[in-house]
């Protein structure tokens, strides 16, 4: 027999209801599967959107390595810096010890470096990337400049470099891979004067400091990288809302199985997610493969090493974080004017009207901050980045922001034209948001390239003008360190022989003491020029001059002797070249010798040179004072050019490196980047028209997708016999409106931030019409792109597509 126990059945499990939390990770994590699984169109879509987004991703972490790629060109530059012994009071050759000279030089507006070496013993210290110092007659070069020196267009630069190349300076000793540079072997360096010793390279206790960074140079990189940067953002934007309205349809079939509309958009949300995922994954690929070439890829005169181009480590992640987290909050913000049912989704067709007040608030707060940017202490002033990326940014996303709002009112007040252009205006009506959406991105970049284009027309503008006033523009001086009336000589013939020179002045320079009591360098002094007659007269106001007189030429406006001028007191004896031990270079002392000062030296007043300088101090003849009794001060020539010559300071360079290669030449013509600039507005242009053909490549995907999303109603047009042509006008119509609108927001935009930049700097204001070619050239792409969904529209304007299911 068998007992049969009775259980009780068990109670069910006690179903408790997930939180806000749960819900949102159980929605998101659905969506991120319907991403993975959504069939041949979602992952057209997904690629689509990872195409947008990994670009947009690419651009930022480039922008991201800026900062490691300066910083590694600065360490390379400082470890290349030689490290001067004579810090100490008596410095003296050593095992390690090599004498250095810089011969740098310019070629067509490239710098060229140079350092001429020589070792003083068995051991001495190398720069980085050389594994020897080259003897007299060779060099080492970079691969630049040696692939320039083979070059046809470096023949004159091997002329003047006719040194024998015996090796390739490494990547170590290089700033960056196009850098121009060389290391010269000599055996005629002598220290000090002439040359300096060091017994190493590298930054020591005593390196130089930075000066205060140029506040035109701030205001101008703040102001490319917010240009830059601000259209990779809002087209970022663009691309995570590819296939918006394909994904509507998939939404109201989860309406229909039960899904409420939070569960349904933040279904939607975790789609994004899914493509902006893939987006930051493509865009870290193409970074990686794109920062391989960075060394062969050279803008205004800079390039990097790829092992340079690293983003900050917080700046990646946070754009890598960022990407993905802001897709979820930007879906959700553009479902707020959809209402999903089961049956479909229908747009509202009533939007809430846009506000005007805060769309004119947002430029107009970036224009407030740029404007007093420079009367704000501490935090702003031109020399601070941050208030002038904040102001430009505003003026910037004021543009986006505005251009909807005029759309919608412009197009809400059209009546009448053509069928065609009827169609398109009551389109734009209804679905203005979406024109305009895909408008905006081209329109920031087009309002901040043509703010650029005026500051550095005004640049370019100002520095013209200097040419035009200041003589030193056409003048080249070539110095010396050795006093030397006969090398002075012959290096006035050589120059006067060169084609181009409209005028040379050669002269030997000194100081002059008072010996006074108390310090050395609070003893009275004045400057000393040792020159010909014919060329005092050039230098100051002298009736009559022979050899064996002395002048003191005074300022055109001092009736007395000047502050620079206080030692040239007539019949005292004054103490001539006297240099005390020490300075950057460590130099010994020089006595040097006493010598009167003559009781009749005639007073007369200096005159420009051919720069347009002004000489005061004591002018003495070679017969009054012998230039053969100097040790210290140098020799000068100034070198006046002819600019209708074209070509003249090259050969200018080139005749002072014949002469010989440790002559120093400087010209104001180095601070002239006409051909920089020049080069820069073309990379300007190309930089801005590639982002205009991205974007235009977005526009192009949602024209396509807009097309499918009507095609029904295309057909139901076509069926009532509408025309083929009249429904492919009313397409471009759409695209013209919003374009024409989008460009004059855009050129508006562009002149205030421009205007206000340029009063902020300082620039004169230049060529008010210089934003047509950049407005007509974002206008262009934007009707290329209408033209181009021509075709599209013409297959899908057939009756079979009122066939349903």
């Amino acid at each position: 027999m068998t007992l049969s126990v009775r259980r009780r059945p068990a109670a069910p499990p006690v179903r408790t209801r997930p939180g806000p939390l749960q819900r949102w990770a159980h929605d998101l994590a659905l969506g991120l599967r319907f991403g993975v699984a959504g069939g041949r169109e979602g992952w057209i879509r997904n690629a689509l959107t990872a195409v947008g987004v990994g670009l947009g991703v690419a651009f930022l972490l480039l922008a991201a390595s800026v900062p490691q790629i300066m910083d590694s060109r600065n360490e390379r530059l400082t470890a290349r810096t030689p490290s001067t012994v004579d810090q100490r009071e008596d410095p003296t050759p050593s095992g390690t010890s090599v004498l250095v000279l810089h011969v740098s030089t310019e070629y067509r507006s490239e710098p060229v470096i140079g350092q001429l070496l020589r070792p003083e013993g068995d051991r001495p210290a190398l720069p980085p990337g050389v594994s020897r110092i080259p003897g007299p007659g060779e060099m080492l070069v970079s691969p630049a400049l040696g692939r320039l020196l083979r070059s046809p267009e470096g023949a004159a630069l091997a002329q003047r470099l006719d040194d024998r190349v015996v090796g390739t300076v490494g990547g170590s000793g290089l700033v960056d891979p196009g850098e121009l540079l060389f290391y010269a072997g000599s055996d005629t360096l002598t220290a000090p004067g002439m040359a300096f010793r060091t017994d190493g390279f590298g930054p020591t206790e005593f390196g130089f400091t930075s000066g205060p960074i140029d506040p035109v140079l701030t205001a101008l990189g703040t102001l490319i990288t917010v240009v830059l940067l601000v259209p990779v953002a809002v087209f970022i934007g663009i691309a995570l809302r590819f296939g918006g309205d394909r994904r509507d349809r998939r939404l109201a079939a989860l309406r229909l199985v039960g899904a409420d509309m939070g569960t349904v958009r933040r279904i939607a949300a975790g789609e994004a997610l899914f493509a902006a995922l893939l987006g930051v994954v493509t865009g870290c690929a193409v970074f990686a493969t794109g920062r391989l070439a960075a060394g062969s890829v050279r803008i205004w005169g800079l390039s990097a090493f790829p092992s340079d181009v690293v983003p900050v480590p917080w700046l990646a992640a946070l754009i890598l974080a960022a990407v993905p987290v802001v897709s979820v909050p930007l879906t959700l913000f553009t479902l707020r004017s959809v209402v999903v049912d089961p049956l479909g989704v229908v747009r509202r067709s009533a939007p809430r009207g846009r506000r005007l007040w805060w769309r004119l608030l947002t430029p107009a707060a970036g224009v407030a901050i740029l404007s007093f940017s420079d009367r704000i202490p501490d935090w702003s002033g031109p020399e601070q980045p941050f208030p002038l990326a904040l102001g430009a940014t505003l003026v910037l996303l004021g543009v986006t922001a505005l251009f909807p709002w005029l759309v919608g009112a412009v197009v809400g007040r059209l009546r009448g034209g053509p069928l065609s252009f009827q169609l398109a205006v009551r389109g734009l009506q209804l679905r203005s948001g979406t024109a305009t959406r895909a408008v905006s991105g081209i329109m920031v970049a087009v309002a901040g390239v043509i703010a650029l284009q005026m500051v550095f027309a005004g640049m370019h503008e100002d520095q013209r003008r200097a040419s035009g006033r200041s003589p030193a523009w056409r003048v080249v001086e070539v110095t010396d360190a050795r006093p030397d009336a006969g090398f002075a000589a012959r290096m006035a013939r050589e120059f006067r022989a060169t084609a181009g020179v409209a005028g040379v002045v050669p002269m030997v320079t000194s100081t002059a003491r008072y010996p006074a009591p108390g310090p050395v360098e609070e003893q009275p002094f004045s400057p000393v020029v040792i020159a010909d007659c014919p060329e005092l007269r050039k230098l100051a106001r002298i009736r009559t001059c022979a050899d064996g007189d002395t002048f003191v030429a005074n300022m055109p406006s001092e009736n007395v002797d000047s502050y620079v001028n206080q030692a040239a007191r007539r019949g005292e004896e004054l103490i001539v070249d006297r240099v005390d031990a020490g300075g950057w270079r460590g130099e010994p002392a020089v006595p040097g010798f006493r010598w009167r000062l003559p009781a009749d030296a005639e007073a007369v007043t200096s005159r420009q040179d051919v720069a347009g300088w002004h000489h005061e101090g004591i002018y003495a003849t070679p017969g009054a004072l012998d230039p053969g009794r100097l040790r210290n001060g140098g020799t000068t020539v100034l070198v006046r050019v002819d600019d209708d010559v074209p070509g003249t300071h090259d050969r200018v360079r080139d005749t002072a490196a014949r002469i010989s290669p440790a002559l120093a030449v400087w010209s104001s013509r180095s601070m002239d980047r006409d051909q920089k600039f020049r080069s820069m507005h073309n990379v300007l242009l190309a930089g801005a028209t590639a982002t205009m053909v991205l974007i235009a490549a977005s526009m192009v995907i949602t024209q396509i997708e807009q097309l499918r999303e009507r095609r029904r109603l295309l057909s139901v047009l076509l069926a009532f016999g509408t025309r083929r042509s009249t429904l492919a006008w009313s397409q471009l119509w759409q695209t013209v409106l919003p374009v024409v609108l989008g460009t004059v927001v855009a050129a508006v935009g562009g002149l205030v931030l421009g205007t206000v930049m340029l009063r902020l700097i300082a620039m004169p204001l230049v060529d008010w019409w210089g934003f047509l070619p950049v407005a007509g050239t974002g206008a262009g792409v934007i009707l290329l792109v209408a033209l181009v969904g021509l075709p599209a529209l013409w297959r899908m304007m057939r009756t079979d597509g009122l066939r349903t299911e």
